[in-house]
C-alpha cells in the first residue's frame, strides 16, 4: 500500500461524500481510505458504506477527542507507506495522486 488516506470528520456527511467520490476519480489507485468518526451526532456511516467495493476503506467511530487525536487515531490504523491526512471539505482534482507520485 502506498498510501493511507486518514479522514477525521465531526458531523459533515456530505462533505465526506463529495471527498469520497473525489477519491474515486483518481487515476492512481493504490491507496487506503481511513474515515474516523470523531464522536458525531450525525454519522457518515451510511456514506461510507456506499464506497466500500468502490474504495479500499475503513471506518472507525470514536468518542469526541478533537481533531488532533482523532488524526492520530487514524494514523495508527494505517497500512500505507505514506500518510495524507484530508479534511473532511476537501475536494482532490482526478490527478492529485498522480501529482503526489512525481
Amino acid at each position: 500500500m502506498r498510501y493511507s488516506v486518514v479522514i477525521p470528520v465531526y458531523n459533515r456527511p456530505d462533505e465526506v461524500d463529495e471527498l469520497l467520490q473525489s477519491l474515486t476519480a483518481q487515476h492512481f489507485k493504490d491507496f487506503e481510505v481511513i474515515v474516523v468518526e470523531d464522536g458525531s451526532s450525525v454519522s457518515c456511516d451510511g456514506v461510507v458504506k456506499r464506497y466500500t467495493g468502490r474504495l479500499n476503506i475503513k471506518y472507525f467511530s470514536k468518542p469526541n477527542s478533537g481533531p488532533g487525536q482523532t488524526r492520530n487515531y487514524g494514523a495508527e490504523r494505517c497500512e500505507g507507506e505514506y500518510l495524507i491526512i484530508l479534511d473532511s471539505d476537501v475536494i482532490l482534482p482526478e490527478g492529485y495522486f498522480d501529482a503526489v507520485e512525481k
